[in-house]
């Protein structure tokens, strides 16, 4: 059955109509779940079931007595009614008659300052609510700067709860006044400042009758008016993330993505990074047919006219200006996690359509958003804002995320940092720049491989990771290891923890980022040894799963050899030959393994030895075996 013309005629004019993202932020108790709910009201949006359940709902849970309460609309989780909060981001859809709106409700309280960060990263506009009877308060500062640091360009300071000062012009003023300072304190420039009373919904969806002093646009008029970013993204070079190849036959090969900036014509040239070749567009394919051209926001797929590599995560640019590469970057950085953040840590990064491992250095400093002093900071806990160096596996594509007077570049300029193990969302952030010294050291060809430095032993490198407790006997077993395959006439070499720590290391103590650098620093030198062609014991403790498997991924496949000396910690305790349980359980040794700092038992070992079973010489000789079987001997 086929529509009627006019629902189609009216599908096709929403379909026309321009979509706004914004947030709305504030302190505690400021009105935003009321403002959006008036908002859904003013734009009939609610229809008559979901008002007649509002009115239910306001004289359970309201709290407006016998009247609508608008914030129930928005405030779904029951932990939020029963508080009278907002938690959870809560995404609203609604429209004008000249726009189609998203909007994010974003949590007020500060432990929940990562949810607004998540809201706002996608936002083209911060609507501030700001109490009349309170004033620019400290959550005010902080999500103005929060917002700005995302690339928010437009801000509207809606002066709530006007009704509750009489509609006061004065009260509106001094608001007004105070604002200002703090915006151009920290570079805001766009914004506006709208008296509202979300209750009797001045100023919201029609200029209130009741502010005759006010002049200016009601937050309706003015949503409907303000700039899109998407038109300063349409200026901008040609930018294309590629998320999938779409081979649906053996006649067919094309790149589909979403246009993140520019514009794309049929015959441009064309640059893919990182590999940095160039061809032409052929066709610009889409479900309704091929276009002669793409703009931003728009999805397509592009064929070239050349056979050039390109696969998801690469990027399509430009070919006379395309974007940077590197592997090195100063970085803003939004701490969203409980746990703390290790800094030498391998994190998994995602960029666009780009993941890669990234390891970010102890900040340079962190920023207190209340007061934008910097402060010194070793890492960064739970909601903490820093500036610090990060560098990758492997060289990205990005932009600098700020753009002065222009729309940020999300991108390829915005990330997230990932878990490794518990695939959390452990942070936001914005690059910077890329390091000069990424860009002027490169890798140098050598003559002599490693293949050729193995072949002249007779013998196929690798390392026998052993991991265990302190006290389990890891050292006495790669030491009798090496003893065993030197009588073979293997050629080796042996990287004990304690030894270690004499040279190398002497600069690192005990805390979770010094064991983090430890075993980095440990994984790069046994690396090196491996590309001598040489077989290499080291005996760490080394605890934590993510940095044993940062350097596994540093080896080729088959070279990383993980030895799991599983001895339960009773028994390592009653032989403690060196004394240092006994030290750590009188509080006299800090951080110590098994005590007051966690072991992270590997969960695929290649090997693993309980010694409570065999012997010292017995284990080095089940390890000896086991790289015949694997054929490294």
């Amino acid at each position: 059955m086929n529509a009627p013309a006019d629902v189609k005629a009216w599908l096709a004019e929403q379909e026309r109509k321009e979509l706004l993202r914004f947030i709305t932020c504030g302190s505690v108790d400021d009105g935003k779940s009321t403002l959006i709910g008036r908002l859904l009201y003013d734009t009939k949006q609610i229809f008559d079931d979901q008002l007649s359940t509002l009115e239910a709902d306001s004289k359970k849970h309201g709290t407006q007595g016998e009247g609508i309460d608008f914030a129930l609309l928005v405030d779904g989780l029951s932990a939020e009614r029963e508080q009278g909060i907002t938690i959870d981001v809560a995404y609203r859809f609604f429209a004008s008659e000249k726009r189609k709106f998203i909007v994010a409700d974003t949590p007020g309280h500060e432990q929940y300052t990562r949810n607004m960060v998540t809201g706002a990263s996608t936002a083209d506009l911060a609507v501030l609510l700001v109490d009349a009877r309170k004033g620019v308060l400290t959550q005010t500062k902080r999500h103005s700067y929060l917002a700005q640091l995302i690339g928010i360009r437009h801000f509207v300071v809606a002066v709530t709860k006007m009704d509750l000062v009489d509609f006061d012009q004065a009260a509106f003023d001094a608001v007004t006044a105070d604002y200002r300072l703090f915006a151009d304190k920290i570079g805001i420039r766009d914004w506006i400042a709208i008296p509202v009373s979300g209750l009797g919904g001045d100023n919201i969806g029609e200029r209130s009758q009741r502010m005759p002093w006010y002049d200016g646009p009601s937050l309706l008029e003015y949503l409907d008016t303000v700039p899109l970013d998407v038109a300063a993204d349409a200026e901008k070079p040609f930018r294309f993330p590629v998320q999938w190849v779409n081979r649906p036959d053996l006649s067919f090969r094309g790149f589909a993505g979403q246009v993140a900036s520019g514009a794309v014509t049929r015959g441009m040239d064309l640059r893919v990074l990182p590999s940095g070749r160039t061809t032409k567009v052929a066709r610009i394919v889409t479900e309704d047919g091929d276009l002669d051209e793409a703009v931003a926001g728009q999805s397509v797929t592009l064929t070239f006219a050349d056979e050039v590599d390109c696969s998801r995560g690469d990027v399509i640019a430009a070919g006379h200006n395309p974007p940077e590469v590197a592997d090195q970057f100063e970085a803003t950085i939004v701490w969203m996690d409980e746990h703390e953040m290790l800094p030498g840590r391998g994190y998994w990064m995602k960029l666009g359509t780009q993941t890669v491992t990234a390891t970010v250095q102890q900040p340079k400093y962190e920023v207190n958003v209340n007061t934008l002093e910097h402060l010194a900071a070793k890492t960064l806990e739970l909601n903490g804002i820093g500036v610090a160096e990060i560098a990758t596996d492997r060289e990205i594509v990005f932009e600098p995320y700020a753009v002065e007077n222009g729309s940020p570049n999300r991108a390829l300029g915005g990330f997230i940092l990932i878990d490794k193990l518990t695939n959390a969302t452990v942070a936001a952030g914005m690059l910077h720049f890329a390091l000069r010294r990424s860009l002027n050291i490169h890798r140098q060809h050598l003559d002599v491989s490693r293949e050729t430095h193995a072949t002249l032993k007779g013998q196929k490198p690798a390392v026998l990771w052993f991991t265990g407790l302190s006290g389990s006997g890891k050292s006495t077993i790669a030491n009798l290891v090496e003893k065993k395959l030197v009588a073979l006439g293997r050629h080796t070499f042996l990287l004990d923890g304690d030894n270690v720590r004499h040279g190398l290391n002497r600069d690192l103590g005990f805390t979770d980022t010094d064991r983090i650098e430890n075993i980095r620093r440990v994984g790069e030198v046994a690396r090196l040894m491996t590309d001598a062609g040489l077989i290499v014991m080291t005996a760490f403790i080394s605890p934590f799963r993510a940095e044993r498997e940062l350097v596994r991924k540093m080896l080729p496949e088959g070279e990383f050899i993980e030895v799991f000396v599983d001895t339960p910690l009773a028994d390592a305790e009653q032989r403690d030959p060196k004394g240092l349980y006994a030290k750590a359980r009188a509080g006299e040794i800090k951080n110590f393994t098994g005590i007051d700092s966690p072991y992270e038992e590997p969960n695929d070992a290649e090997i693993i030895i309980d010694t409570t079973a065999i012997s010292a010489d017995d284990a080095a000789t089940t390890i000896i075996d086991e790289l015949r079987k694997r054929g490294r001997l």
